[in-house]
C-alpha cells in the first residue's frame, strides 16, 4: 500500500470522547552539565552483533549494492514468481541476515499502473537458494482493461464528499486522483485513488486515501495516512543532547545520529518551523515555561530509538540509511496529541491541554518514530486487522525504547504514555499486560475486531507481546504491578523482552505485508521463531501459546 504518513498515538474514543490514542561540522567538547556534542567516531557503524537470523547493521553502501542488486534482476523474479507479463517489480528494501540469508521487500505494477495490496517479499537461502514468498494478496493480478468509465474529476467528487461525511474530518484540498489496480481485498479491480487533505476536530491535520472503483464509482477503501504515536526535560530530566557548533551559537543537531533535528513551530501548523540555537549548550529548565524543554525531551527521546535501533535491532535509522528524520515540537494550540507524518519524514508533538503537558514522553517518542519503521518495511494499512498490528508495533517497540534509555525518571514498563497524563488522573493511556483497563482496548481477538479503531484492537498484539515477554498472571516489574489473563485460562512463560523484541522485528521486516492479519501475524511471528531459534524451540512453542492466549490460534 502507498502509506505516505503514520499515526497519532491516540485515536477516537468512539464510546466517549475524543482523545489522543483511539494516534558534523562535528565538534570534539567536553560533556557538560547540561549538554554534550556528537564525535566522528559515534558516526561509525560499529561491528554488528547480529547472529544466525538476526538481519545485520548494514551500511549505506552496502545496502546501495544489495538494492541496486535486486534492482537488475527484477525482470528474472517476475519470471520465477510467476507473475504475468504487465506485472512488473520494484524494490523497495532489502534484509540481510547474519547467515547470509536475504529478504527482498517489491511493490508490484500492472501496465504501469501502481498495485495497491500487491507487496512481497522473496526469501532467498544464504547458498542464494529460493526459499519462498510472502504476498500481501494471493489473488492473480488482472484486469480486462486499464481504461476507466469514470473520469478523474467523478472520482475526486466522490472522495472529497466521502472525506466530508467521515466523523471528526473537515476536508480541504486534495491531491488529484491517480490510476491504480486495487488488489488489497477481493479480485482485483481498476480504480482511483485519491488524497484528501483536511484536518480533523482535534486539530490534527487529516490526510485521507480514498480508493473508488474506476468503472462504477463504489468506494473500496479508505485510510487515514497521518497515524497519531544535557538539557533538562520536562519527563526526562536531565539528559545529554545532541548539539554542534553553529557560529557562536549550539544548534540542536545530532549528527552521530543521521543528522537529527529538532525545530520549534511556535504553535503553527505548517511548515518546519525554526532552528533550536543556544549560546551556552544548556537547554531546557524541566517546566513548559520555555520552549526548550519539550525539545530536549524530543530529540533525546528520537536520540534513544535510533540507538536502539541500530545497538538492539541492528537498524541503521528508520529507512535502514543512515538518514534521520526530523522532529517538531509546539504543534497548534493545546493540542493533545503528537503523530509520524511519512510525507514530511517527521514526528509532531502538541504541547496539551493549556499547553502544560508536552506529549513528549521516551515512549511517546519511540511509539511515532516506529511508526516511520512500520511505513518502511511491512507497510501495514493503516485500517482493519492491520492497523491495529500497526499501532501496536509502534507501541511495542516505544515501550523497548523506555526499557532500553533506562532513564531513573521514566523507567519502563508495559504502560503506555504513563507520563503524559492525557487523562487527566494520572493514569496511562494503554496497558499491555491487560489492555481493557483503559476502557476501550481489546484483550482477545473476535470476529469483526478489525472493524474498531486501530488504536483499540492495536490491544491484542500489545497482549500477546506481553504474554511472550513476561507470561501470564500476576507479578511485579520495576515495581509495577501486572496481572495479565488469557481467554482460556491457560498459563503462558514468558520469554523474555529481548527475544521478544527481536521476533517482532523479525516478522515486521521479514514475513510481514501490508495487509498481515492477525492471523497471518502468528504466522509471521513463527515463522520468526523458527529463523531464529528453531522449530523445536522453548521461544517457537511460547509464540503459538501466547497468540493462543489472547485468542489467534
Amino acid at each position: 500500500m502507498d502509506s505516505r504518513s503514520t499515526s497519532v498515538i491516540t485515536g477516537t474514543r468512539r464510546r466517549r470522547r475524543a482523545a489522543l490514542t483511539a494516534g558534523a561540522a562535528t565538534v570534539a567538547a567536553s560533556l557538560l552539565a547540561a549538554g554534550f556534542t556528537t564525535g566522528a567516531a559515534d558516526a561509525a557503524t560499529p561491528k554488528s552483533t547480529a547472529t544466525g537470523a538476526q538481519p545485520l547493521t548494514l551500511s549505506a553502501s552496502v545496502r546501495a549494492e544489495l538494492l541496486r542488486e535486486a534492482g537488475a534482476g527484477t525482470v528474472s523474479t517476475a519470471t520465477s514468481l510467476g507473475l504475468g507479463g504487465k506485472e512488473k517489480l520494484i524494490v523497495r528494501d532489502v534484509v540481510k541476515d547474519a547467515d547470509g540469508a536475504t529478504h527482498t521487500r517489491y511493490e508490484r505494477t500492472y501496465a504501469g499502473l501502481p498495485v495497491l495490496g500487491g507487496d512481497l517479499v522473496v526469501h532467498t537461502s544464504a547458498s542464494g537458494a529460493a526459499d519462498g514468498v510472502t504476498k500481501a494478496t494471493d489473488a492473480r493480478i488482472a484486469v480486462s482493461d486499464t481504461r476507466a468509465s469514470l473520469a478523474p474529476s467523478d472520482a475526486r467528487r466522490t472522495a472529497l464528499s466521502a472525506a466530508k461525511s467521515s466523523a471528526g474530518a473537515k476536508a480541504g484540498t486534495e491531491r488529484a486522483p491517480r490510476k491504480v489496480i486495487w488488489a488489497a481485498t477481493g479480485k482485483p479491480v481498476l480504480a482511483y485513488e485519491t488524497v484528501v487533505r483536511g484536518v480533523r476536530k482535534d486539530g490534527t491535520p487529516s490526510r485521507t486515501h480514498i480508493v473508488t472503483d474506476a468503472d462504477t464509482g463504489a468506494g473500496l477503501y479508505s485510510y487515514e495516512a497521518i497515524e497519531t504515536g544535557t538539557g533538562t526535560g520536562q519527563h526526562n530530566g536531565k539528559v545529554p543532547v545532541g548539539t554542534v557548533k553553529s557560529g557562536s551559537q549550539w544548534l540542536m543537531k545530532d549528527t552521530a545520529r543521521g543528522g537529527h533535528m529538532t525545530y520549534n513551530l511556535k504553535h503553527k501548523e505548517e511548515g518546519k518551523g525554526s532552528k533550536f540555537l543556544d549560546p551556552d549548550n544548556v537547554w531546557g529548565n524541566g517546566k513548559p515555561t520555555i520552549a526548550q524543554t519539550a525539545a530536549v525531551d524530543v530529540h533525546y527521546g528520537a536520540a534513544m530509538t535510533w540507538d536502539y535501533y541500530k545497538k538492539v535491532l541492528h537498524r541503521n535509522g528508520i529507512r535502514n540509511n543512515g538518514k534521520a528524520a526530523y522532529s517538531r515540537v509546539h504543534f497548534s494550540d493545546a493540542y493533545v496529541n503528537a503523530f509520524w507524518d511519512d510525507e514530511c519524514f517527521c514526528m509532531t508533538y502538541g504541547d496539551g491541554q493549556d499547553n502544560k503537558n508536552p506529549l513528549t514522553s521516551l515512549d511517546v517518542a519511540g511509539h511515532e518514530m516506529s511508526h516511520g519503521l512500520t511505513s518502511a518495511t511491512a507497510n501495514l494499512e493503516y485500517s482493519g486487522e492491520s492497523g491495529g498490528l500497526n499501532e501496536a508495533t509502534s507501541d511495542i517497540f516505544g515501550t523497548a525504547v523506555e526499557f532500553y534509555a533506562k532513564n531513573a525518571k521514566d523507567p519502563g514498563d508495559y504502560l503506555i504514555g504513563e507520563k503524559i497524563d492525557i487523562n487527566g488522573d494520572g493514569t496511562p493511556l494503554r496497558y499491555m499486560d491487560k489492555p481493557s483497563k483503559d476502557g476501550y482496548s481489546y484483550d482477545y481477538w473476535k470476529r469483526g475486531v478489525g472493524d474498531d479503531d486501530p488504536h483499540f484492537t492495536s490491544g491484542i498484539a500489545n497482549h500477546f507481546y506481553y504474554l511472550l515477554a513476561e507470561g501470564s498472571g500476576r507479578k511485579v516489574i520495576g515495581g509495577v504491578t501486572y496481572d495479565s489473563p488469557t481467554k482460556d485460562g491457560r498459563t503462558v512463560k514468558g520469554i523474555g523482552r529481548a527475544k521478544a523484541e527481536q521476533i517482532w522485528y523479525k516478522a515486521l521486516t521479514s514475513y510481514m505485508t501490508s495487509t498481515t492479519t492477525y492471523a497471518k501475524a502468528r504466522t509471521a511471528t513463527l515463522k520468526a521463531a523458527k529463523a531464529l531459534y528453531g522449530a523445536n524451540s522453548t521461544e517457537y512453542k511460547a509464540v503459538d501459546n501466547a497468540w493462543g492466549g489472547v485468542n489467534v490460534t
